[in-house]
């Protein structure tokens, strides 16, 4: 198990991570999520002992992380951090010789990945030859080749197409399955809620939200209804607790300030012919901006 607890780093005046605490399990995929400078990156390095916490402990295993620890970690960073001169398979020796694995591991575990991304044939080529969504494949191998217990992946699809993205999703879910820890950094929040059954949300530095999704969702209530049918905007403009009416297309949306509107709604159209009616839940998305937007 991983277990951040109340770490706070400074850079000079600047707080960068303020009193942060969070655990992650064997098996279980985390989100850490944050605006551009909320302190993700220097959470991300303290936890792989690259910068030291001015105060709070972060242990792997029960044991704090240090370079006989590192070997069991893996980052997918948001930047390219590959070594663009070098053909794939050099690539991949410099990275394995750093964690420690065997030129046959290396040689196993490369060949496992490639195939697995269908990229046998890239084997022998440069990295700067190679497309920016082929780019981020091998980025991802290197630092999944050596078996990590903890994988850090910051924005991990970027640059790949849906076709690429679902398999690189597929590796992350067995990946899951085999026990790994897994920290998961994304802007794009449909990602967050795919995967992450916990979460914490930065802003500047200080968590403003964290939890299981679940509970979050569940404390939000019901926000939205959608509606499809024969019905108009005149049916449900006068019910109180609507704040926003809006049409897509051939659907009805509604926002709400509370979850028993949604009764309210459903008694004004009674009668009316409706293929559709659905209270749904705030999306991550939506939380994201609200409560960000309230820390400002």
């Amino acid at each position: 198990m991983l277990t951040v607890e109340n770490i706070s780093k400074n850079y000079g005046e600047v707080k960068a991570v303020q009193h942060l605490s969070f655990t992650c399990r064997e098996g279980e995929i985390f989100g850490l999520l944050g605006e551009n400078g909320a302190g993700k990156t220097t959470t991300f390095r303290m936890i792989m002992g690259l910068l030291d916490a001015k105060e709070g402990t972060i242990l792997l295993d029960g044991k704090p992380i240090d370079y006989t620890k590192t070997d069991q970690i893996g980052f997918v960073t948001e930047e390219r951090s590959l070594l663009t001169k070098l053909t794939v398979e050099e690539q991949a020796q410099f990275y394995g010789i750093l964690k420690n694995m065997s030129e046959k591991e290396i040689e196993t575990a490369l060949a496992f990945w490639l195939k697995r991304f269908h990229m046998e044939e890239y084997k022998t080529r440069k990295i700067k030859e190679l497309s920016k969504g082929n780019q981020q494949k091998i980025q991802f191998i290197c630092a999944v080749m050596h078996q990590p217990k903890l994988l850090i992946l910051d924005e991990p699809f970027t640059g790949l197409d849906p076709i690429n993205v679902e398999l690189l999703k597929e590796a992350i879910y067995d990946l899951k399955k085999e026990g790994c820890m897994i920290i998961f950094s994304s802007h794009q929040m449909e990602y967050i809620e795919e995967f992450c059954e916990k979460l914490v949300i930065l802003v500047k530095g200080k968590a403003i939200l964290n939890g299981y999704l679940k509970d979050i969702k569940k404390a939000y209530g019901m926000k939205r209804i959608e509606i499809i049918g024969n019905v108009m905007k005149e049916d449900f403009e006068q019910v109180k607790g609507i704040t926003k009416i809006k049409k897509q297309q051939d659907k009805w949306i509604l926002e709400i300030d509370q979850e028993d509107v949604v009764q309210k709604v459903f008694q004004a159209i009674e009668g009316k012919k409706i293929s559709k009616f659905e209270a749904m839940e705030p999306t991550l998305n939506e939380i994201f901006i609200e409560k960000v937007g309230e820390a400002k």
